[in-house]
């Protein structure tokens, strides 16, 4: 007869349950984390290439971003990676835009590579000397904006006026020449050209502020644009600045073509002597003063020339045909030089 009691017999296999559920309570978390272990430490698909390129659209979850690295074959599609992302803290700083990462990297890489990826820039340059529309082409071919919309906008006055140019037209000289790094969460064409536009104010503000020029900042900007647009070479514009000063100080008229170019609305490509006497507020071979506002977007060197424009007493230029320019003080020097280049350009012509 066995002197173990019934109770006896229950306390053990209670203690036997305890121990098993401890057992089994351990195991988990190990198997678990072995589970995890492998998927943040296996390789990542094989790819030929280095890197390649994913779009993360706003408000995408980690279930969502998980699907697009895997299309992209960047990791594999596992529900493993939705613990990872937790794990690292990162679930809720994988940012949205459009991304480089690198391929053949380990989950864990991958997860660490998109929370500190910068989005991918594309670089549009914008030429000095481009008038509005010229602009709104460049950037319309990009996909960048609706060229229309653009123009719209440019002359908008209350848009005009948000940018902190209260009292022009149109943002024709304002929309400043560089190279642009654009992302493509670029929002709306208003973001564009306020781009634009700050960039102006920026160059603005670094320019020399000794000049002495009793101009307004419109008058500075226009006379530039015009300085820009008679010449390609930067050694020249300071030259060019003190003719047009020279001029404007006597009360002689610029005669600058590429004014009469801008307010002419059908342009045939070679100015007749119709449209020279033709009248409209740009046309400086009639009126004895600044164009109506600026021709084109000039960019820093031609204001540079405008605020601090070569001491000289020419009055007078005419183009070499070569980008340069014969400059002249007295206008029998000028008539002698246009018939000497003029001859010139029509022998080379033939």
């Amino acid at each position: 007869m066995s002197n173990e009691s019934p109770h006896n017999g229950s306390v053990f296999h209670k203690k036997r349950a305890v121990r098993c559920t401890a057992f089994f309570l351990l195991l988990c978390p190990m198997i678990l984390a072995g589970w995890l272990a492998l998927y943040a430490w296996q390789p990542a698909p094989q790819q030929k290439a280095e890197y390649t390129i994913v779009t993360i659209p706003s408000g995408s979850g980690t279930r969502q971003i998980r699907k697009l690295l895997a299309e992209a074959k960047l990791i594999d599609d596992d529900i493993r990676f939705l613990l990872l992302a937790k794990i690292l803290g990162l679930a809720k700083k994988l940012p949205a835009g459009e991304f480089r990462l690198s391929l053949g990297k380990k989950p864990g890489e991958v997860l660490r590579q998109l929370a500190t990826a910068k989005p991918v820039q594309y670089a549009v340059t914008i030429p000095e000397g481009l008038r509005l529309e010229e602009v709104a082409e460049i950037f319309a071919a990009g996909f960048w904006c609706d060229r229309d919309r653009f123009l719209a906008l440019a002359h908008d006055p209350e848009f005009i006026h948000s940018l902190g140019l209260p009292s022009v037209p149109s943002l024709e000289g304002y929309l400043y020449p560089d190279t642009y790094h654009l992302t493509h969460d670029l929002q709306d064409t208003k973001e564009l050209i306020a781009m634009q536009v700050a960039r102006f104010f920026k160059i603005w503000s670094a320019l020399p502020n000794d000049s002495e020029q009793r101009m307004s900042r419109h008058e500075i900007v226009t006379l530039a644009s015009v300085v820009e647009k008679e010449t390609g070479d930067s050694t020249e514009r300071p030259i060019i600045a003190g003719v047009f000063l020279n001029r404007l100080k006597t009360g002689m008229r610029l005669q600058s073509d590429p004014t009469v170019v801008y307010g002419l609305e059908n342009f045939s490509g070679n100015l007749t002597r119709t449209d020279l006497k033709t009248e409209h507020p740009y046309n400086t071979y009639v009126i004895p003063a600044l164009p109506a506002g600026p021709i084109c977007n000039p960019g820093q060197k031609a204001m540079e020339a405008v605020l601090r424009p070569a001491p000289t007493d020419f009055f007078y230029f005419v183009s070499k045909n070569n980008g340069s320019h014969q400059f002249s003080k007295h206008l029998s020097e000028h008539n002698q030089a246009v018939q000497e280049y003029q001859l010139r350009k029509k022998s080379q012509e033939k």
